[in-house]
């Protein structure tokens, strides 16, 4: 009889839970029990691990095999937990130095040829390791780069099972077949698409729609664009990312982790460094949305656009309860995710950009045959609570040929707008030093009074808005932010009446 033990990483979300891989070889009928709330995937290991082990050239145990997964309360998914438990078998059986590697956290799924074959969610199980002291962590080789993104670790990446036993048992040079190529392509997304960047001079005849991109870049605003089709609502939207501030190293490692969980990562690219950009069909479920899932918890569209922009195209075609359900993380930069067997949260701190045309036609001027009721229909499937935590509000109006002719000569490019955004956002963190805050967005609006007080004559019209039962007071701190936004590429210390007038007017639907 014997024992060992190695350890492994389970997610719950993206959050990583440290687990301890126990096997003990023991009497009873040859055969391997399973225990610690296992999934569908992990009650098949057993199969898969004994080919692996057997036409890795070793022999396995014609005992009665015991491998318990602890904390046993914890759900375990995914086939990650290969490798740990075919080294636990190992290790139990005196095969090899099992001891050696009970401190590293092994991360990888065997073939039934002892090929090792790459994971989701290695970063944020990197991430959970290092939390909790670990430092040396063997992967399959397609998972290297990933495992590398975080810093101070020591990370083994082997090609098969065999070329792990090897470097356990001290063999100074194991041998490596051709589909364990060390150069062999990283990444296990799907490969990014080359092309041409897109670029905010492409839009032409939307001034105004333009500037509120500008403007919704450097505060982080959110943006609701109506217009008929062909207007430029899709383009503005793709194109306010090209406009956003590269991601800092730590919102990298944020939006990758989540991307890992989602198995979304660009092939080869395994740190995403631009603001994400994610665009459901109106036709997404609430999970797929929000998040969530009858077995697998997965990150929906609000996670995966984490730190960039989450694009509703045809926003009332969407369903209410998915369209409300964004208020949450809105609010919060957060969605949790409750299941009768656990609790998952995911980051979901994002720009929303929603576009709609004005009616169910989508037909211009005088080619739309709605009738008045049902053109204020359609637009009222966007709730007013969720408007309500829009800044900026801009109708985009049919171009003639002559305007976009005039036009190309003053739009601007993606270059030049992100300049300004640049140090827009600049004079906004220095003002929000010492706060959890980096842009005006973000600021509470009892923290925006408090801290940061707007001259009486610059409020005025928000005043009187309000006593009219023209605005919220939500909607009076949505205003405030975006001239205090005006205000930073402008360049001036504080809002004047003309910044929080404009900011009323975006926020009405109403600026020219």
């Amino acid at each position: 009889m014997g024992l060992a033990r190695t350890r492994s990483v389970a997610l719950l979300g993206v959050e990583g839970h440290d687990i301890e891989i126990e096997a003990h070889l023991g009497d009873g009928p040859a055969g391997l029990t399973l225990v610690g709330l296992p999934d569908t995937a992990l009650r098949e290991a057993r199969d898969r691990i004994r080919a692996a082990i057997v036409n890795s050239g070793e022999h396995w145990p014609e005992e009665h095999i015991t491998v318990s997964l602890s904390p046993a309360s914890l759900p375990k998914r995914g086939s990650g937990f290969d490798l740990g438990i075919a080294t636990a078998v190992l290790g139990a059986s005196g095969a090899l130095p099992v001891e050696a590697v009970y401190d590293s956290v092994l991360l990888a799924e065997l073939g039934l040829d002892g090929r090792t074959r790459p994971v989701r969610g290695v970063l944020p199980a990197v991430l959970a390791g290092v939390r909790t002291g670990r430092s040396r962590f063997v992967v399959a080789r397609a998972n290297a780069a990933e495992a590398m993104l975080v810093p101070g670790v020591d990370v083994l990446a082997v090609g098969s099972l065999g070329e792990f036993l090897a470097r356990l048992r001290g063999d100074p040079d194991p041998v490596l077949g051709a589909e364990d190529d060390p150069d062999a392509e990283l990444g296990t997304g799907p490969e990014r698409a080359p092309g041409r960047r897109p670029d905010l001079a492409d839009v032409l005849g939307q001034p105004v729609a333009r500037r509120a991109v500008e403007i919704a870049a450097a505060g982080g605003h959110n943006l609701f664009l109506v217009g008929p089709p062909g207007t430029g609502k899709s383009l503005l939207a793709e194109r306010l990312p090209t406009v956003l501030p590269p991601l800092t190293m730590s919102e990298s490692i944020e939006a990758s982790a989540i991307h890992s969980v989602a198995g979304t990562l660009p092939r080869g690219e395994p740190l995403i460094t631009d603001p994400p950009f994610c665009d459901p069909h109106h036709t997404a479920t609430r999970a797929a949305v929000i998040g969530g899932g009858s077995g697998h918890l997965r990150p929906g569209s609000v996670s995966l656009a984490h730190r960039g922009v989450l694009f509703l195209d045809e926003a009332p075609e969407f369903s209410r309860g998915v369209l409300d359900s964004l208020r949450q993380p809105l609010e919060s930069g957060e969605v949790v995710v409750a299941r009768a067997a656990a609790t998952a949260r995911f980051p979901a701190r994002f720009q929303l950009v929603l576009a709609a045309n004005p009616c169910p036609c989508g037909k211009p001027g005088r080619g739309c045959v709605c009738p008045s009721l049902v053109r204020r229909r359609y637009l009222t499937r966007l709730s007013g609570p969720l408007l309500d935590r829009v800044d900026l509000k801009v109708e985009l109006q049919p171009v003639a040929r002559a305007e976009l002719l005039a036009d190309q000569a003053f739009a601007e490019s993606s270059e030049t707008v992100a300049a300004r955004v640049r140090d827009a956002r600049g004079r906004a963190a220095r003002r929000l030093a010492g706060t959890p805050w980096s842009t005006n967005a973000q600021v509470p609006g009892a923290e925006l009074r408090r801290r940061f007080p707007v001259p009486g004559d610059a409020v005025r019209v928000l005043a009187a808005a309000l006593d009219r039962g023209e605005i919220s007071a939500r909607g009076v701190d949505r205003v405030l932010r975006t001239a205090w936004t005006l205000a930073d590429l402008a360049g001036r210390a504080v809002p004047t009446a003309d910044d929080t007038g404009y900011a009323y007017a975006l926020w009405m639907g109403a600026a020219s």
